[in-house]
Order: structure tokens, then C-alpha cells, then sequence
């Protein structure tokens, strides 16, 4: 037995007028109460927007925007160049740099409310669904801290709603509408491929498959690709940069994960109670009749499933903007069921639904937003039984990575201002600084740029597409290294202080800061050495 989505096509069956009537208020009130939950994300990621401080990536895209390019060794340029937009309106304070991504989450759970409504949802089904996206975890850390990934959880649900119109009424303006979409979403993180690859593959294992037969998706496929071309353009005059990135961050950085682990990471990082919600989107997207025309939905979700399993060593991270339509067929699903018990079984299952999701949001949220001071969230993780945790091969002390990079950068820049204090003035006209990684890098950059302190120079990422930005070498200040690799490219080299920055991530801390004089080669000559994408 199949049951029935409630829609404008299928609508659920009523009672008496008064009865009617009485269900029409229910809606309303529901529908309004739904519209709280984008302004209550909104809100959640302001009051904690200024919370430990800046993130690592952050100060590297702050860098990035002082070098606007059609693309960048990690990422495409769209966040880049908002980000730009953004620092020139707003400043580059903490709170500044936060505003765009908690805008785009309050959008993403709009989004979803949008979704729920076109798969047939009413207002449970849109607050519950909403409810459920407002308390996943992963999407209330990913909306904290600027970076492509809060914008593209924007890009996969709205490429969903696309499709999903798509899919009940195809036309022309709607196949271009959804190739601007995968091509703007290319632009801000190449991941998209994933979707685009996964709405195929739905598209060729279900009855949907007669539109590969029409213009329509090739259409939308070449949309998208004009969209992208500038930045595949660009990828070719620097010989393919992200294509090492990606090889490189695989085969090394990145932590390896089977399938059983990932899987459970999944669970977890989208809240473990809206399991129930999301798991019966996805099936009744595999299964329910009413659900049949959006069934390329669920073979996304699976598809990118796969694709990362595959890999070996992927994010948990990766697929969770594809949760945003399970969530709302899960919900729709459940309105349904509750529409067809019997008294007081209908009644009762909302809130056993609902309590939950309220319940361990509010738990769960100091593991992804800074609600907490360091030492309490130290202790309030420990009681829950929570680890310290990371995606990479990196050493960890009592703060998962997400948090510990958002320690330590004006300690560190403390440290190398007073080393490069302690310079002739004439040693000061020369000086540079050298850093090993991006976060190093770009925090000389932000926050010693403000304290009048040179622009600092490694091989990582972009920053080595940026050369030696005008340093001979004939004075730098480097942190971390070896004294032995440091003397077989400088004449002399000092210890001059140690790095001191409490929670930061451990390989940040008690480094090295050396004072480096005389290259034995002109800077350029060396420079190619310094290269390392990951």
C-alpha cells in the first residue's frame, strides 16, 4: 500500500466546513510560525558571530581578496570576490566577515521551507522540516565562519528547487534557470560537479529519463559550463593548479574513512534525531507513488553518497547540503502519517517528533558555535563524552580543529612583531616574513598589516602564485622549519623566539620563529622549491 502526499493536486481529505475551516487556521498559524525559523537562524549565527575569533581559512581568503583572480589553487573565485564586496563595505572586523554566511543560512532554511512546500508539505511539514535544517549541526558550524561552503549550501538546495519544477513542469526558462544556478554554484566550489553528476545519473535510472531526450539539459549543461569557463581558462594558464591540490590533500592531508565510519559521521553531523526525518525523505523519494516524478532526488543523495565513500577520504561535510531535500520530504512523509492516525495517535506524534529535534539542537550547539568559553566548552564536551575531532592527519589537544584555528593568530603575530621590533631600522626596510601555511600567512597579512608589519611570503596555496611579493631574502623571519634545512638556504640563521598560543591547534604552537639573513640564491631562483598545494 502506497500512501499519498498532500498536495494541490492531492489534497487530503476533510470533514465539515467547520472543520475545514477550523484545519485552514491550524495551516495558517503553522505556515506563519514557519517563517520564524530563517529569522531565528539568522539571529543565531549574529549573536555568535564574534565568538573566539578569526577562523584559519578566513584570513587566507582575506588575502585571497587582496588578489582578485579568476580562480585560486583551492577554490573558484565567487566567495573571493563577495568577500571582496563585503570588505569594502563592511570592514574586515570578525563580525563583518560573518554577516554574508548568516544570511545564507537563514536562506538555506527558507530554502528548505520552499522545497518542503513543492513536494506537497503544509505547514507542519514546512516547520518541521525547517526545524530540522535549523538544528543539524554541521549546518550550524558551516554558517559560522565565511568560506565557500555556507554558499554552497545555498546553491545545492536552490539547484533542488529548480529541478524539482523542472521535473513537474519542464520548459525552456527553467532548464537555463537551473544551468545558472549549477554554473554560479561552479564558480563558488566545484563540488556542484557532484550535483550535476548525480541529477544524470537520477535522471537516467528513473522515468525522467525521456528529458535527456530533449533540449532542456543540454541546455542547462552548457549554461552551466559558460558560466565556468572563465575559471577553467584560468585553470589551464597555471597548469592546472587545483588538480595537484586536489591529488595532494587527498593522498596526504586528508584522514582515511571507510564507508561504515563515514556513514555514522553522517548521522552525527546532521543531528542523530533527525534521522527518522531524513531517512523517510529519502525513502519515500525512493518508494512513494506520489513522490515518483522527484525521484532523481533520492539518486543524488545516493550518487554523491557513493562518490565519496569511494574516494576513501572525504568530509563529512560534503554531503550535507544535499540533506536540505531529504529533510523536506522526510517531513512532508510524517504531516502525511499524521494526517491518516487516528486520534490521538496523530496528535501525539508531532511533538514526539518535534521534542527531540528542539531538545538536541540546544545540546549539540556549543560543538559547532562558540556559545561557550573555551574552558567550560572543554568541560561540557568531556560530560557529553565528545573527543576532540578532525578530517586531516593533524594532532589535536582539547579542541577539535574547527575550533582550534580560531585561536592563537594575535599571539603569533605578537611573537614575530617583537622579533622584527628588535630589528635595525635598516634591517626593517629589508625584512620579511616566511610562514609554512596559509593561516600564518594571511593573520601577518590582516592583523600585522594593521601594525605596520611587512606582507608575508610561503609556498602554500595561492600564496605561492604570489610570489615573493617584492622580499630579496636578505632579512626574513620564518616560523617552524628545521635549523638544518633553514642553513642550506641562508647564510645565518638565530633562534629568536618561540610561538605561545594556548588552545591553537598544536603544530602552531612552541614553533621555531627564526631570523634568517642572506639567501644563498636569488629568491627567485629558489622559489619554485617552495611549492606545496594541499
Amino acid at each position: 500500500m502506497s500512501w499519498r502526499c498532500p498536495s494541490p493536486s492531492n489534497p487530503p481529505a476533510s470533514g465539515s466546513r467547520g472543520s475545514r475551516a477550523a484545519d485552514s487556521g491550524i495551516e495558517r498559524s503553522a505556515a506563519g510560525f514557519s517563517l520564524v525559523f530563517p529569522a531565528a537562524k539568522l539571529l543565531i549565527h549574529l549573536l555568535t558571530a564574534r565568538g573566539y575569533g578569526y577562523f584559519r581559512d578566513e584570513l587566507y581568503y582575506l588575502a585571497c581578496a587582496d588578489h582578485l583572480a579568476f580562480g585560486y589553487v583551492d577554490q573558484p573565485p565567487l566567495s573571493i570576490f563577495l568577500l571582496w564586496i563585503v570588505r569594502s563595505i563592511l570592514g574586515d572586523s570578525v563580525f563583518a566577515l560573518r554577516l554574508l554566511p548568516a544570511v545564507a543560512g537563514a536562506v538555506t532554511v527558507w530554502l528548505v521551507g520552499i522545497i518542503t512546500r513543492e513536494l506537497g508539505g503544509r505547514g507542519f511539514a514546512q516547520a518541521l522540516a525547517m526545524l530540522a535544517a535549523t538544528a543539524a549541526p554541521i549546518y550550524l558550524a558551516l554558517d559560522h565562519f565565511y568560506s565557500m561552503n555556507a554558499l554552497d549550501l545555498v546553491f545545492w538546495p536552490l539547484a533542488a528547487l529548480t529541478l524539482i519544477r523542472v521535473l513537474r513542469e519542464p520548459s525552456p526558462n527553467r532548464w537555463l534557470l537551473l544551468g545558472l544556478v549549477l554554473g554560479l554554484g561552479l564558480e563558488n566550489k566545484i563540488s556542484i560537479l557532484w550535483l550535476g553528476f548525480g541529477i544524470l545519473v537520477g535522471l537516467l535510472l528513473t522515468r525522467q529519463r525521456r528529458l535527456l531526450a530533449t533540449p532542456g539539459p543540454w541546455l542547462a549543461g552548457g549554461v552551466a559550463f559558460l558560466i565556468f569557463l572563465p575559471h577553467l581558462v584560468w585553470q589551464v594558464l597555471h597548469d592546472w593548479p587545483t588538480l595537484e591540490f586536489m591529488a595532494r590533500a587527498t593522498g596526504e592531508k586528508m584522514a582515511a574513512k571507510s564507508a561504515l565510519p563515514f556513514l555514522a559521521e553522517q548521522i552525527r553531523v546532521v543531528n542523530p534525531t533527525t534521522l527518522p526525518i531524513w531517512l523517510a525523505g529519502l525513502g519515500s523519494l525512493l518508494i512513494a507513488r506520489s513522490m515518483e516524478r522527484f525521484r532523481p532526488l533520492a539518486w543524488i543523495w545516493i550518487t554523491v553518497l557513493l562518490l565519496l565513500i569511494l574516494s576513501g577520504s572525504s568530509r563529512a561535510s560534503y554531503l550535507a547540503a544535499a540533506y536540505t531535500w531529504l529533510f523536506a520530504a522526510g517531513a512532508v512523509f510524517w504531516e502525511a502519517l499524521c494526517e491518516r492516525l487516528r486520534v490521538p495517535f496523530g496528535q501525539l506524534l508531532r511533538p514526539a517528533l518535534v521534542a527531540p529535534v528542539v531538545v538536541s539542537g540546544v545540546v549539540l550547539a556549543p560543538m559547532a558555535l562558540p556559545v561557550l568559553p573555551v574552558e567550560d566548552y572543554i568541560a561540557y564536551s568531556q560530560a557529553l563524552g565528545f573527543t576532540p575531532s578532525t578530517d586531516e592527519r593533524k594532532e589535536l589537544a582539547e579542541l577539535p580543529q574547527f575550533y582550534a584555528d580560531m585561536h592563537g593568530w594575535e599571539s603569533i603575530v605578537d611573537s614575530l612583531a617583537s622579533v622584527y621590533e628588535g630589528l635595525s631600522p635598516d634591517e626593517q626596510a629589508v625584512a620579511g616574513f616566511f610562514t609554512g601555511n596559509y593561516g600564518e600567512a594571511g593573520a601577518i597579512d590582516l592583523l600585522g598589516g594593521r601594525r605596520g608589519l611587512p606582507v608575508a611570503v610561503s609556498g602554500h596555496n595561492n600564496y605561492w602564485l604570489w610570489g615573493p611579493r617584492g622580499h630579496t631574502g636578505e632579512v626574513m623571519i620564518g616560523i617552524g622549519g628545521s635549523r638544518e634545512y633553514l642553513e642550506e638556504v641562508f647564510e645565518e640563521v638565530e633562534l629568536a623566539a618561540r610561538t605561545d598560543c594556548g588552545y591553537c591547534m598544536p603544530y602552531e604552537n612552541n614553533q621555531p620563529i627564526w631570523l634568517c639573513r642572506r639567501l644563498r640564491a636569488q629568491i627567485d631562483e629558489l622559489w619554485p622549491g617552495f611549492k606545496h598545494f594541499d
